[in-house]
């Protein structure tokens, strides 16, 4: 959706080129380049998605950087289009065979093919030792480190939580390739389509002196290449000319970190930047009263939680985390730091779910009582003593007012909240102090309810590989997702999965579907997608006007 000042703010939907020109210079190149303000440009410093796992991840590297075999549609339904493969095709419950598309040149000049694929999703690149069978959690502390081309510890356990029983991937021919999995799975295409396929050069690995230098230049089949990293300061990303689905629009993209809203908004306002990212809703009327800007918008396949940590003392007593939830008036945040331009969920769910009939029709997220939740801490035996909330300085758009508002509402049920600031997701993930509650998000990456629940939340989820959080049930349910191929035998298990992670047992805290609000340059008319990630190819640059 475009605001600006001729439009109304209607219903969401769901290195060489790094010195600074103006706008209008940059514009009068044969192909423009373009500067945008980001709260963060990765949160690891690395640029291989697999370890950076984070929302800020996906704007920068999808779809610019990193393809698959299968693409998003991030500018349509975010379903399964083809990419580095052109046809697929199941086999069996357990195989997918996938044509790959002749003549892809990665950004180093060499010819993709099976070999490198095969390689991608290789022990070597992913998985490590790890075994293909679901259902245990995997530690970073398991692994270590041997030499500088090993990959990062947390790795493997990241690799199982997209591809829980992957055995390898199997070159049928040049051109061909086949995914075996060792136990049924029927979403295989969509782990494909969610950053599950994406493809590196296996010579540009072999080459690269450590893993931690390959990850800062990863070469791959994008329509841009790394140009300039400056981890903590700026991605600078160039026009790859040889790139399969045509010439690229853009001369460069640089994502430069600016981490305050002002200092992001006045740079957008005084043409320093073309875009402006992660802007709260308070500041959409400044831009939009400035001639030539605008305010792209959307809800997206994302919700904003908060995590518990089961084995703090004073949430040990399921009833404490629940009292929590009935303590928050969702709708009310909405209002105040939204202006009702998202909405609350129906509990950890999206409309994408309904495609398989899958979505829980009737659940909603926990009631606003606070009565019930003064009622829950008494019989839990609470007196009071403090728990502890990490939070980080605005990760998330309205982060700190939003914390400020839950702490608030959580006091006035008698609960003593303490926010604790952090300087980064390294602090907040730290075990070496209490761990209470903690700011988060859950992505739906793919139209099914794996994602996020399992991915998220299951033995391989960052919660329980964290150690904030596990159930026993709710495991053996991640099970049933990830191998049953009956629609309503899953559809019972997630049925019975909400209920533990949102009513008996908590996990999280459901408040809201989140939002990307995005000030730019009108005449530019690009459209932002409903994701964090910005598409900067052809198909959705038609050129300023």
């Amino acid at each position: 959706m475009n605001m600006n000042r001729r439009h109304v703010m209607g219903l969401m939907g769901a290195t060489a080129s790094g010195l600074f020109l103006p706008g209008h210079l940059r514009a009068q190149q044969s192909r423009p380049s373009i500067r945008i303000a980001v709260q963060q440009v990765v949160i690891n410093n690395t640029l291989d998605p697999w370890n950076e796992q984070s929302n800020v991840g996906e704007r920068a590297l999808y779809p610019n950087l990193w393809e698959g075999l299968l693409l998003r549609d991030w500018m349509g339904n975010q379903g399964p289009v083809p990419g580095l493969a052109t046809e697929w095709k199941r086999l069996d419950e357990k195989t997918v065979e996938l044509k790959l598309r002749e003549g892809v040149k990665f950004h180093n000049g060499d010819e993709m093919t099976a070999e490198d694929v095969v390689f991608s999703l290789s022990p070597e690149r992913l998985f490590g030792d790890t075994q293909p069978a679901g259902g245990e959690t995997i530690y970073a502390e398991n692994f270590s480190r041997s030499t500088g081309k090993d990959i990062p510890a947390a790795m493997p356990g990241i690799a199982r939580r997209k591809w829980p029983s992957l055995a390898g991937v199997e070159a049928v021919d040049k051109y061909t390739v086949r995914f075996h999995n060792a136990t049924p799975d029927v979403t295989m295409e969509g782990r494909l389509y969610a950053g599950g396929s994406i493809v590196a050069s296996r010579r540009a690995w072999d080459e690269a002196e450590s893993y931690d230098a390959w990850a800062k230049q990863p070469v791959t089949t994008g329509p841009y290449y790394v140009d300039d990293f400056q981890p903590d300061v700026s991605l600078t990303l160039r026009a790859h000319e040889d790139y399969w689905g045509g010439r690229p629009p853009l001369e460069t993209i640089t994502f430069v970190e600016v981490p305050e809203v002002a200092s992001r908004v006045n740079g957008l306002l005084s043409g320093e930047y073309d875009f402006a990212c992660d802007l709260p809703p308070d500041q959409i009327g400044t831009v939009m009263d400035a001639p030539g800007l605008e305010v792209q918008n959307s809800t997206i396949w994302n919700h904003r939680v908060n995590v518990f940590t089961q084995d703090h003392e004073q949430l040990q007593n399921p009833l404490v985390r629940r009292a929590m939830t009935h303590a928050i008036d969702r709708k009310a945040i909405v209002e105040a730091l939204w202006a009702n331009l998202t909405e609350v969920p129906a509990g950890l769910q999206f409309d994408s779910f309904r495609t398989s009939d899958m979505f829980i029709e009737g659940w909603e997220a926990p009631e606003y009582n606070p009565e019930l939740a003064r009622q829950m801490l008494q019989e839990a035996g609470y007196k009071g003593d403090p728990i502890p909330f990490r939070l980080l300085n605005n990760y998330y758009i309205n982060q700190v007012p939003n914390g400020q508002i839950l702490t608030e509402m959580w006091n006035q049920v008698g609960l003593n909240v303490e926010i604790e600031m952090k300087e980064n997701w390294g602090q907040i993930l730290a075990q070496d102090s209490p761990r209470g509650v903690r700011d988060w998000s859950a992505s739906n990456t793919i139209n099914d309810p794996i994602s996020p629940m399992v991915v998220q939340f299951g033995p391989n989820g960052s919660a329980q590989q964290n150690r904030e959080w596990t159930n026993v049930e709710f495991n053996d349910l991640c099970q049933v997702m990830e191998t049953s191929t009956d629609r309503a035998k899953r559809k019972q298990a997630i049925a019975r999965m909400l209920t533990i992670a949102e009513r008996e047992d908590p996990a999280y805290n459901i408040l809201h579907q989140n939002a990307v609000f995005t000030g730019m340059r009108s005449n530019l008319n690009w459209k932002a997608a409903p994701a964090f990630a910005m598409d900067f190819r052809a198909s959705n640059w038609p050129g300023q006007s």
